[in-house]
């Protein structure tokens, strides 16, 4: 079945940047749409951010739009999450999701 890793997740100060990937295997079919989600402590999982395998369109969660960016390499097999400007509330586990697969998730901490 569909494996999804996600890595690049860390420690880092408000103001700062990470870049995250999401790295799919064994895709028995083609993808639509890769996305992001993330959660964080005692809330509800949101939606980050979507990107389409073909033409690359990617779509952003309103209050996130202008600082993160998501793309996908030329494989069409990984995706990334480049996230600027952190804010403390940005922290979470940061997970991908394609079709109905899910991976484990990287987690983000943002200190004040």
């Amino acid at each position: 079945q569909v494996q999804l890793v996600e890595s690049g997740g860390g420690l880092v100060q408000s103001g700062g940047s990470l870049r995250l990937s999401c790295a799919g295997s064994r895709f028995t079919r083609a993808w639509l749409y890769m996305r992001w989600y993330r959660q964080a402590p005692g809330k509800e999982r949101e939606f980050v951010a979507q990107i389409t395998r073909d033409t690359g369109s990617a779509d952003y969660a309103d209050s996130l739009k202008g600082r993160f960016t998501v793309s996908r390499d030329n494989a069409k097999t990984t995706i990334y999450l480049q996230m600027n400007n952190l804010k403390p509330e940005d922290t979470g586990i940061y997970t991908c999701n394609v079709q109905t697969y899910w991976g484990p998730g990287t987690q983000v901490t943002v200190s004040s």
